[in-house]
């Protein structure tokens, strides 16, 4: 006698990156889904694509947020960090303590809008020592840390590399390799930044390489997660491509498509 199918019970994964302030569509990304994962950078300091959004345009007006776009677009950033330190200079305030207040402002506002479950990690523009303000009970917080969702293992590993644009959750490749060798071998690996491969770090409209870790590529190759996912790379060149045994996925720009990338087991 034919035995009968057991129909096992599916888990499905929404994951979503770089949602600079994007709160109206980041509370509706869980929609449908066991559990959500936020890849980080949820502050919005500067649109690239609309220069009036952001907290650099709400303290220094959009004619400077053009300006610095600009300089910072054409890769002139001692011009840009120069440009920036005389409108500080101007407006007659604590720069680290306008900074603060502003990032409270979104921070209260997306954190709101998480749905529970959610587990999140840090982007290179978010500022970490706030996060335990805002981070509910149904939002949990990994960074060089470890979970289970599902019967699968997930590694998690928060923030970006130093880069010129010294954004507030920069840190070296050694800490970095740090973090990425504590996870260890897991079943989904989950970054803000990629690993370092040319076609996964570069930016078409942007026009520039981004900087990507070579402590990330080393582990995909020797621990073969099944997913490594990202995001970080606004418009990559290549958001999909296999490293070795390992599906390696962009999960997206959300705060430009609004649209959670799936993953469903």
């Amino acid at each position: 006698m034919a035995s009968t199918p057991v129909n096992r019970p599916r888990t499905r994964i929404h994951v979503v990156s770089d949602v600079h302030g994007n709160a109206r569509d980041l509370a509706r990304a869980g929609d449908g889904a066991d559990a959500l994962i936020c890849l980080g950078d949820l502050v919005l300091f500067l649109d690239y694509a609309d220069h009036a959004r952001g907290i650099f345009p709400d303290l220094f007006g959009v004619e400077n947020a053009d300006r610095i776009v600009e300089l910072r677009t054409a890769r002139r950033f001692e011009e840009a960090r120069a440009f920036g330190a005389r409108l500080w200079a101007g407006i007659g305030t604590d720069r680290a303590a306008a900074i603060e207040k502003a990032v409270r402002r979104q921070y209260a506002e997306m954190f709101a809008a998480f749905p529970e479950p959610t587990y999140a990690t840090y982007g290179n523009v978010d500022m970490p020592t706030l996060w335990p303000e805002y981070a509910g009970p149904g939002t949990t917080v990994l960074d060089g840390e470890r979970v289970e969702i599902g019967g699968r293992v997930f590694g998690f590993v928060g923030g970006g590399l130093r880069t010129p644009m010294r954004t507030p959750y920069e840190i070296s490749d050694e800490e970095y390799a740090a973090k990425i060798e504590a996870v260890g071998e897991v079943d989904v690996l989950c970054t803000h930044i990629p690993p370092e491969v040319p076609e996964l770090v570069y930016d078409t409209v942007a026009r520039r390489f981004e900087r990507g870790s070579l402590a990330l590529l080393d582990a995909i190759r020797r621990t073969r997660p099944r997913y490594a996912l990202f995001g970080h790379v606004h418009q990559p060149l290549v958001r999909r491509m296999r490293v070795g045994a390992t599906e390696c996925v962009n999960v997206g720009h959300f705060a430009g498509s609004g649209r959670p990338w799936v993953l469903e087991w």
